[in-house]
């Protein structure tokens, strides 16, 4: 064995402090080992020394990014008591913090022969096939193969009658067999992101499923039969192709959440339109079909191509084609973009701030879409809801409305399609040769300003920016309109209270010009003339220098109010997830991850800019795997946008010896590095002592379960215990505390 373990003759001697170490990871009857860089070599030290323990375990771990797996599958069906094994990929990660698959394609056969196994985890790995021994485990209730290469399920999949939790997302399934309907204790099946095209109607034999996920298919319609699923509470249908939905779903007596957001509906049952569980939200719902564009007459008789999840490549050919990505993106290519054959290639991408480059009240809607080869050009513009001539890396911003005139030397007037309120007025003579002009309006309510301003007589216009492509001044004046702050009219007005402030185009200074201008009223517009162009501000209020509040409601208006939760996996207490979510989103997330996850209550509120970088750090015990590239200096790094999921999940382990107490740690967040483009006096905040420190949150890893179960003697008690301390028990849907 120590040949096998490339230990060599010149190593024998640190064989016994190997295993001592190896030792350290044995808690009684559970091997957690996929958090370590070596885990299937100690696995292995393991075995050869301390077999007759490794044997009893019940509880395993490995990652199959291990160079070591292969060996150790072969150990693993000598070990009969195992209830639950996990060897999963996406621990190793890419240079831009993907995770990567694991090596597994298939599994040894005698595996098939643990008879005690009810939980099987072969998530992020690269199976084309369900391996044929996984139908001969006769315990088994929990099976996880989610990202994987999965084509098809066996047709005698229904064989694994006990079965009552399934999750297949994330593949390349095109349908699937008619047995699926023997599985007649399953509870939860999840077949999001596959290439699913249809269902058989033996789905609708799961009487026990609870929560069915079928978003992300190519499900143009759904069998009635879904109606006889009387148990289910949670239907998720978002992002298919679904012209028409059954009107039986709505009746479905426990159903709390029907999901139909993003289809192809344009009409739905009353019945489910009116049902307040239904979300249809990004239907064409009322809209008649749109007739063809004159670039797309021959687009019905395009290839259509579907990608599923594992594929990152297609060919466009000059007969044009159409292409839907497994995330949900549209290409359209139309005939002759292409002359000649052209191999696509594309991948997604997490933003990354140095190439990410986002203006002031930018937000970042998506990731990073790369296409390959760059710079390739093409005969005909392409791409759907964006016209391309040639690729590079696209992503999604949401940016503030920019209106945009020519203006001659005759003169123009440009209006705010925000607030047709607003508007400039150039007059004749104004330029001497013609120059673009740029209008850009923010709104902002009455009840932000009194929040942040703590002064409900505090009052604002819309901030209104103008830019233009010249640096010269214009000849003449520019007459500009806009409307008087809420609550404020031509008829009550204070002019001592009014105030119209000039910023430059970064938001840093804010001056007070009501003396240098020439202000007119009407009943509900203030009317005044400009000869340069950057940010206009009308105020009404009773403070004498408003220059500096302004400038703090800027600022506040840039940043996003957000609470860190931590939450540990219930079947898996170091499982950890840690999430920086906005504070009105807080609770629908909560929501969403109780039924998996419990820990403390989110931390309390900070405020954090667009595309700010902060890091997680856990502390007092715990430690993570750190050989991954978001890992710095042993903290987790993050980079915060508004909407973004900004979450991690992530394996955590402790030295400390848990067989007699549990740990107790914690988590904190850190501010990074100081982003170039925040207003100085938030910069100057961030300095000093203790001055990046954010929130901290506890992290609890429990007392080795199974040591504890000795002690009290519970003489073959499988009940759950009504104290507090942590049990490992057995229930639908797999183990938990």
């Amino acid at each position: 064995m120590a040949e096998l373990l490339g230990l060599g003759d010149e190593c024998r001697e640190g064989a016994s402090g190997a295993l001592v170490l190896a030792s350290s990871c044995l808690a009684d009857n559970r091997l957690n080992l996929d958090v370590y860089p070596d885990g299937c070599r100690r696995f292995l030290q393991l075995f050869e020394g301390q077999r007759g323990e490794v044997v009893q375990v019940e509880f395993l771990r490995l990652s199959s990014n291990d160079r070591l797996l292969g060996t150790s599958l072969g150990i693993i069906p000598h070990l009969k008591h195992l209830k639950s094994l996990v060897l999963k990929g996406g621990y190793a990660r890419d240079e831009f913090g993907s995770c990567q698959h694991g090596s597994l394609t298939n599994l040894p056969p005698d595996v098939g022969n643990l008879r005690c196994l009810t939980h099987l985890d072969l998530s992020f790995n690269s199976f084309s096939t369900l391996p044929s021994c996984i139908l001969h485990l006769p315990s088994l209730r929990v099976l996880l193969v989610s990202h994987n290469s999965l084509v098809a399920l066996p047709e005698d999949f229904g064989s694994l009658r006990k079965l009552t939790f399934f999750s297949a997302m994330k593949n390349q399934l095109k349908d699937l067999p008619q047995s699926i309907g023997e599985l007649a204790v399953l509870q939860d099946l999840d077949l999001s992101e596959n290439a699913l095209e249809f269902l058989p109607e033996e789905v609708g034999n799961l009487h026990n499923c609870t929560e069915l996920d079928l978003s992300g298919n190519r499900l143009s319609s759904i069998p009635d039969s879904l109606a006889n699923l009387k148990s289910l509470r949670r239907l998720h249908l978002h992002s298919n192709l679904l012209v028409t939905v059954p009107a039986s779903l709505a009746s479905l007596p426990n159903l709390s959440r029907l999901d139909l957001q993003n289809n192809c509906l344009r009409a739905v049952p009353p019945e489910i339109q009116t049902s307040p569980f239904v979300h249809l939200r990004g239907n064409p719902l009322g809209e008649t079909e749109p007739p063809s564009q004159a670039d797309e007459s021959s687009a019905k008789g395009l290839r259509r191509l579907f990608l599923a999840s594992g594929e990152d490549s297609f060919t466009v050919t000059s007969e044009g084609c159409k292409v839907v990505l497994a995330c949900g993106i549209h290409f359209y290519f139309p005939p002759g973009a292409a002359s000649d054959p052209l191999r696509i290639y594309f991948r997604t991408l997490a933003p990354d701030p140095q190439w990410v480059k986002l203006r002031h009240h930018d937000v970042l809607l998506s990731r990073v879409l790369e296409l390959q080869p760059h710079g390739v050009k093409f005969q005909q513009k392409h791409v759907a809801h964006c016209s391309v001539l040639h690729f590079s890396w696209f992503l999604v911003v949401s940016r503030l409305v920019e209106n945009e005139c020519k203006v001659p030397t005759e003169g123009t007037l440009l209006f705010s399609s925000v607030d047709p309120n607003i508007k400039v007025t150039f007059p004749a003579g104004v330029t001497e040769e013609t120059r673009s002009v740029k209008l850009q309006v923010l709104p902002v309510s009455a009840e932000e300003i009194e929040e942040i301003t703590a002064d409900a007589g505090c009052r604002a216009s819309p901030l209104l920016c103008l830019f233009q492509d010249s640096l010269l001044d214009f000849l003449r004046p520019v007459r500009i309109q806009l409307p008087l702050p809420p609550g404020v009219t031509g008829l009550n007005l204070d002019r001592s209270r009014l105030h119209l402030l000039h910023g430059d185009l970064e938001g840093q200074t804010w001056d007070d010009i009501t003396s240098q201008v020439v202000l007119e009223f009407t009943h509900l517009y203030a009317v005044f003339e400009v000869t340069h162009f950057s940010w206009y501000w009308l105020w009404y209020s009773t403070k004498t220098y408003i220059g500096g509040i302004a400038k703090k409601v800027y600022e506040r208006l840039r940043m996003y109010q957000v609470n860190f939760i931590a939450l540990q996996r219930k079947k898996d207490p170091e499982q950890v997830l840690l999430q920086c979510v906005p504070k009105h989103k807080v609770d629908p997330v909560l929501k969403k991850l109780q039924d998996r996850y419990r820990g403390p209550e989110p931390s309390d509120m900070v405020e954090m800019f667009e595309g700010e970088q902060f890091f997680a750090a856990f502390e007092r015990g715990i430690s993570i795997d750190m050989d991954r590239p978001d890992c710095v200096d042993g903290r987790l790094s993050f980079i915060f946008y508004s909407h973004l999921k900004n979450m991690k999940e992530i394996y955590v382990t402790s030295p400390v010896d848990r067989k007699g107490q549990a740990v107790k740690g914690q988590v904190s967040f850190y501010r990074g590095a100081i982003p170039e483009s925040i207003p100085e006096d938030a910069s100057r905040r961030r300095k000093g002592p203790d001055s990046l420190w954010l929130a901290t949150l506890p992290i609890k890893l429990p007392v080795s379960c199974f040591i504890f179960y000795r002690k009290i003697n519970l003489d073959g008690v499988r009940a759950r215990p009504s104290c507090s301390a942590n049990f490992v028990f057995l229930h639908e849907k797999g183990w938990s505390e």
